[in-house]
């Protein structure tokens, strides 16, 4: 599965929807859509600065939720809010998921939340009918790796590197075996992101059975054309990894633009 990343109404409101649907011409089923918020600590300069430019164009909880819903319905992908402890909690936790699952998302994910401070996102989110997912560190210890995959929902998000995101040359040499100490402790799907920038990196990780999320590196190819071919370049660039991820002879074709 390749799961790509988003800032709601980046680099405008149109060319964010188009970008979806591009998503989905490719033959993606999901995407993550980033809640821009002022204090993205887990994230790298490039997605930083989309979710700073996205509120300066006043891109701020309601707009960005709108966007969302509209860009769900536009291509019919599942959508998966990323965003933070703050904003939850400022409008409340079962108000802001229900007001998530509205806008047509199905699960969410909070890089700063911890399992100590999980239990009332878990029983909000779970009210709400979202899959709350926990992140995996490389430094996390193997008994929190075992809890983090008991109480997560939907996958496992596997942070493949130490730091924030952002795009990689290559890939962490340990990575396979990462992914095998998460597998070895969770039932859930693996989804790994945080560096996943080229084809062969999306390939290398799917050989280990494990899907890629990418967010940096499809960012940066977005605002690097004009606004008006993001839906383009979004399905060219995913289309290109999915072929990567399933070559010919699995039967795996992207869909049609």
């Amino acid at each position: 599965m390749l799961l790509p990343y988003f800032t709601a109404g980046w680099p405008d409101p149109e060319a964010f929807v188009a970008s979806v649907r591009g998503a989905a011409a490719s033959g993606c089923s999901a995407f993550e859509v980033g809640i821009p918020f002022s204090d993205p600590v887990a994230d790298g300069p490039i997605i930083q600065r989309t979710s700073s430019q996205a509120l300066q164009a006043g891109i701020h909880w309601p707009e960005a939720l709108r966007l969302t819903r509209q860009a769900v319905d536009g291509s019919g992908l599942a959508a998966i809010a990323m965003t933070y402890c703050n904003p939850l909690y400022a409008l409340g936790l079962e108000r802001a998921c229900a007001e998530l699952a509205a806008a047509g998302c199905r699960g969410l994910i909070v890089p700063d939340l911890t399992l100590e401070e999980g239990e009332p996102m878990e029983k909000a989110a779970a009210a709400a009918g979202l899959d709350l997912v926990y992140l995996v560190a490389p430094t996390t210890p193997d008994a929190r790796v075992s809890e983090i995959a008991r109480r997560s929902r939907g996958f496992v998000y596997l942070v493949s590197l130490r730091g924030v995101t952002g795009a990689r040359q290559e890939l962490p040499a340990d990575l396979v075996q990462q992914i095998q100490r998460v597998r070895e402790r969770a039932e859930l799907p693996i989804m790994v992101g945080f560096g996943i920038s080229t084809p062969d990196q999306a390939a290398a990780v799917a050989a280990q059975g494990a899907g890629v999320i990418v967010g940096s590196a499809l960012l940066r190819a977005i605002g690097e054309a004009p606004p008006e071919r993001a839906g383009e370049v979004t399905r060219e660039f995913l289309s290109q990894m999915v072929r990567a991820m399933h070559p010919p002879d699995e039967g795996v074709v992207p869909a049609a633009s």
